[in-house]
């Protein structure tokens, strides 16, 4: 069965690759940000899930400045996140989508750790609302932010707008 496309991500109309955001690697800015989340509707077209989420992750960690127009757009990919962990059934990914956002949040290193950090995390509490019943990693010892942390995270680190974007996701059913 045929997957619907996410009403959240821009429409898959070329045929894409991992070498096409390979070759956007080094600029890491919206032209790959856009690239990705047309990727991630591409995999999720193809019934790959998992790999679509890794997609939209990717597009999650550029570097797109707050007043560049895709923004506009397409937000950070907040609700598009909430709304694939929402669509799995318990079949479809290949794991805990909590426990894939905790171990990001935890393990970013590098240029821009912290606004990747707080990403991470909002990723993780999206998994926690839209699928509360999914248990974290009792074998990864990690302090999990509040919501408040998390917040103030994206506020201090992220584009404008980032964390009213993310509230707007956490919220929404």
């Amino acid at each position: 069965m045929t997957p619907s496309a996410c009403p959240l991500l821009p429409d898959a109309s070329r045929r894409l690759s991992w070498r096409d955001l390979e070759t956007l690697k080094s600029e890491n800015g919206p032209k790959l940000y856009r690239c990705c989340l047309e990727y991630g509707q591409q995999l999720w077209l193809e019934n790959l899930p998992a790999r679509a989420l890794l997609a939209v992750d990717r597009a999650l960690y550029c570097d797109v400045p707050s007043r560049d127009p895709i923004l506009s757009e397409h937000p950070m990919p907040y609700a598009v996140i909430r709304w694939m962990i929402a669509q799995d059934t318990g079949e479809t990914f290949t794991g805990n989508a909590r426990v894939h956002y905790q171990h990001l949040a935890d393990r970013v290193r590098g240029a821009r750790a912290e606004i990747k950090s707080w990403r991470a995390w909002a990723g993780w509490a999206l998994a926690r609302a839209a699928r509360p019943e999914l248990p974290n990693d009792p074998k990864h010892a990690v302090v999990e932010p509040t919501l408040a942390q998390i917040e103030a995270g994206l506020r201090q680190w992220g584009v404008i707008h980032e964390a009213e974007t993310w509230l707007k996701a956490l919220k929404e059913a």
